[in-house]
């Protein structure tokens, strides 16, 4: 494993990682080694499953739900008028 344990971090070096790991992210996928992005993969999911280990009922936005997507998708919108 790389990195300190997951479960030795305090809430607040937890959230640190998080963002960290989150931030390098899109450039681990697109220029990193095979290697370099499993390790990512192996990383990122140590930490966020940490997260959700502590965190069982933090609130989730309507939308981010699958009904909350369907929505999304039936609602219309209308255009605004041209020039």
């Amino acid at each position: 494993m790389t990195g300190v344990d997951p479960t030795g971090l305090d809430d607040q070096q937890l959230m640190k990682e998080l963002e960290t790991i989150h931030r390098t992210r899109h450039d681990t996928l697109l220029y990193a080694s095979n290697d370099a992005l499993r390790a990512h993969n192996d990383r990122m999911a140590q930490l966020e499953g940490e997260y959700l280990r502590r965190n069982p009922r933090r609130p989730v936005a309507p939308g981010r739900t699958r009904a909350g997507a369907r929505e999304r998708g039936h609602s219309t919108t209308t255009a605004a008028p041209g020039p």
